[in-house]
């Protein structure tokens, strides 16, 4: 499969889900929030497509999939095993804190 082939199906599948986030995002406010709230109103496709943003924006950053976890990962990789040991008993004294 050529490289261009490739690169429009990934466009066209990012604004497909793009698409059905915003519905699914209209959908669910239309059908909780104004029952719950009475001061509260649907909302419209392009407001729905604005909340999703805004939600991106306060609670997921721009920052693509890497993020912390990835980081955690590497961390863990580049462990020796006695540091991995190390951690794991850690981590079992953590578990059993809360059984006292």
């Amino acid at each position: 499969m050529s490289h261009k082939l490739w690169f429009a199906k990934g466009i066209v599948f990012v604004a497909a889900a793009i698409a059905g986030l915003g519905w699914l995002v209209m959908s669910l406010w239309n059908w909780i929030i104004p029952p719950l709230f009475s001061s509260a109103n649907n909302i419209d496709y392009l407001h729905a497509l604005g909340l999703l943003v805004l939600c991106r924006i306060l609670f997921g950053g721009f920052h693509g999939r890497g993020g912390w976890h990835n980081n955690k990962m590497h961390r863990w990789h580049n462990m020796t095993d006695e540091e991995k040991e190390k951690f794991k008993q850690g981590m079992m004294g953590f578990r059993s804190r809360g059984k006292d």
